[in-house]
């Protein structure tokens, strides 16, 4: 399924950050379990999600925008709880972290290498004269989500003050 196959590639994505930042930390195990448990949940709205009104340009520009919004939402909260996010954001993090770069440049690039990815595979699999599975939302996704994930992260930071309620931190990190 689409979800199983996006629990996989975090694996795969979970050694790569071990390997880039030479260390490994239990979070990762809990970035994981994050992953399958938003692999199930992504195959649960796959199929309720093809009955969405998507048949115009506008309804689909429009649900994409309220997705990428929303998706940016999600991300900027899940950086500010114990929860461990998944593999993509938390290779963002950690290399930020490591390297001292600006965490929204670092999903940027990180974004639009993963972009670059996809357009490679596609013409392997799929040969030079068929361009599969990548189009404008994808490479606007890639420019513009990590500012997108700052903005909100930004938004959320002067409206509310979060703290630790529990001094777990110390322990997963």
């Amino acid at each position: 399924t689409f979800g199983m196959a996006e629990y996989c590639l975090q694996a795969v994505l979970l050694c790569l950050c071990a390997v880039l930042t030479k260390r490994f930390r239990p979070m990762y195990l809990f970035s994981f379990v994050t992953a399958v448990i938003y692999g199930f949940v992504l195959d649960a709205v796959m199929s309720p999600g093809g009955f969405l009104p998507a048949d115009t340009v506008l309804m689909r520009v429009l649900l994409y925008s309220a997705g990428m919004v929303l998706g940016a939402a999600g991300v900027a909260l899940l950086f500010h709880t114990y929860i461990a996010p998944e593999a993509y954001e938390l290779l963002v993090r950690e290399i930020s972290a490591k390297f001292q770069y600006d965490i929204r440049t670092v999903k940027t690039v990180y974004d639009c290498c993963s972009c670059l990815a996809a357009v490679i595979l596609s013409f392997a699999f799929f040969g030079l004269g068929h361009f599969e599975g990548i189009k404008a939302g994808t490479v606007l996704c890639a420019l513009v989500n990590g500012r997108l994930i700052g903005r909100w992260s930004d938004a959320l930071n002067r409206r509310f003050t979060f703290k630790d309620g529990l001094q777990l931190r110390k322990h997963f990190e």
